[in-house]
């Protein structure tokens, strides 16, 4: 792999992780199935036998069956996947925020896995890691050499199992063995804390089961330290989606009660529907209202909404309902452009298909599928500029990717420019140290740049605008 590549793949954001889901978990059955094509169904089948007998190795029936339907699934969309065992497994993982392990949140660093946060409470806060540590060994197997979600597989397992890292302390220059008994963990995408007197900030990382009630949680810890709260900043940066109702509750959270949310429309009857912010539209996940327990305050509290590429699909619901009804100043970097809804369908015990069955819509109409949401105030990424936002991989870059269905779409010339630009730029910095460009400063903390100038737009005061970001095009596709 090219340098070039590394830092791409370095930049890339994992939008794709999350997307807007709707859940239907139990087998569904059509009762007006469509008529199977006999021709093609035959010719599948004819297919399938002479693997079966031609093929120079024995193939397993199970295997071959499983990956034409992946195959079938992934010509559609680059959202639409046939979950198998593992990969179901691993999806709701995903969605309730719970999994087996040790407890941190990482990163990769020189080819290391590097802790960037214990979990608060888990089995490797318990044990003493910091921020900051190396791993270079999970048991017996050097981390060199291994990709990020091989690391993530080898430091999962079963409860009450054991795990040996070896870590590497870079401020005390040594290295030693920790040994971690798994347990189930409880992921926290909400962070809150009060930046300075009489302004707070919340960070949505992703929605999830657990998300609202941590929201509600966290929000109403904010006016219990600082009842005079003068202004609200909202972190959607690198949020990449997940559960549409813990998008409507969010935006329930800070706007009148029955405005509209999110609409969508698709081919099936419950694909075309209007959610607004009411209780019985966000709770069916949820029971109670989680949303009872917030200062009746957070509506009419001044509201700034960070945005950047990497924010997707239910981030983008937020920011589009808050933006339309004008509750909140959206600022940033123009949107990822997920506008498409996939619904879960179990098929058996273990297997599942996430299909696309609709796109969504922002309460004045607006299909953001493809485009993403305009912030009202363009910001630049750090002081010095934008290091890496043009070669973020947004939805218009994935292959298959459905169209808006809002008229024609032309190529972003000046996107392509800007990207081959950014990627030289970073060639010739690395070039010329050997090392990995510097990251950009951690949200939330006092480096971070446009979290500052989202500050300044509460406070009336002057916002450094970016001078060279600039809302960009949908691109061509033939995909609708």
């Amino acid at each position: 792999m090219t340098s070039k590549f590394k830092i791409a793949g370095w930049v890339a954001l994992g939008a794709l992780a999350g997307g807007l889901t709707t859940m239907q978990f139990g087998a569904t059955a059509r009762s007006a199935m469509a008529p199977l094509p006999l021709e093609e169904m035959q010719q599948l089948a004819a297919v399938f036998g002479m693997v079966k007998t031609d093929y120079v190795e024995p193939t397993d029936e199970k295997k071959l069956i499983s990956d034409a339907i992946s195959g079938m699934v992934a010509g559609l969309d680059p959202h639409s996947v046939y979950f198998d065992k593992t990969s179901f497994k691993e999806f709701r993982e995903g969605t309730t925020g719970k999994f087996v392990g040790v407890g941190i949140e990482i990163g990769m660093e020189d080819g290391l896995v590097k802790i960037v946060s214990p979990i608060e409470g888990s089995p490797a806060f318990r044990a003493g890691l910091k921020t900051g540590d190396l791993i270079t060994k999970i048991d017996d197997t050097f981390v060199k050499g291994l990709t990020m979600d091989q690391a993530v597989k080898r430091m999962r397992g079963e409860p009450s199992t054991k795990v040996v890292l070896t870590i590497f302390r870079k401020n005390e220059n040594r290295s030693f063995p920790v040994t971690i008994v798994r347990e189930e963990i409880r992921v926290q995408s909400v962070r809150a804390k009060l930046i300075e007197p009489g302004y707070g900030w919340i960070r949505v990382s992703q929605f999830q089961d657990r998300t609202v009630e941590d929201f509600a949680t966290k929000a109403a810890a904010l006016y219990k330290d600082d009842p005079k709260l003068k202004g609200l900043v909202l972190d959607l940066r690198n949020d990449p989606g997940g559960l549409l109702e813990g998008a409507i509750a969010i935006s329930a959270a800070f706007l009148p009660a029955d405005v509209t949310v999110v609409s969508t429309n698709g081919q099936l009857p419950e694909s075309k529907q209007i959610f607004k912010a009411r209780v019985e539209d966000y709770t069916r996940r949820f029971g109670a209202d989680p949303l009872a327990k917030l200062p009746a305050a957070l509506k009419k509290v001044p509201l700034v909404v960070l945005v950047n590429e990497g924010s997707a699909s239910a981030s983008e619901i937020v920011a589009g309902a808050l933006q339309d009804h004008k509750r909140a100043t959206i600022l940033g970097a123009q949107t990822f452009g997920k506008g498409s809804v996939q619904t879960v369908r179990q098929l058996t015990a273990d297997t599942a298909l996430k299909i696309t069955t609709a796109r969504y819509y922002t309460p004045s109409g607006r299909s953001i599928q493809a485009t993403g949401i305009v912030p009202d105030v363009m910001v630049d990424e750090s002081a010095d500029g934008n290091l890496y936002s043009a070669l973020r991989v947004r939805e218009s870059d994935l292959e298959k990717h459905i169209g808006n269905g809002q008229g024609k779409e032309e190529k972003d010339e000046a996107r392509e420019k800007a990207r081959e630009e950014a990627m030289k730029k970073l060639e010739e910095a690395r070039g010329k140290t050997n090392e990995p460009p510097k990251p950009l400063p951690e949200f939330g903390s006092a480096e971070d740049f446009p979290l500052q100038q989202a500050l300044n737009q509460l406070k009336g005061k002057p916002v450094v605008v970016s001078k060279t970001l600039t809302e960009r095009k949908p691109e061509d596709t033939k995909a609708q």
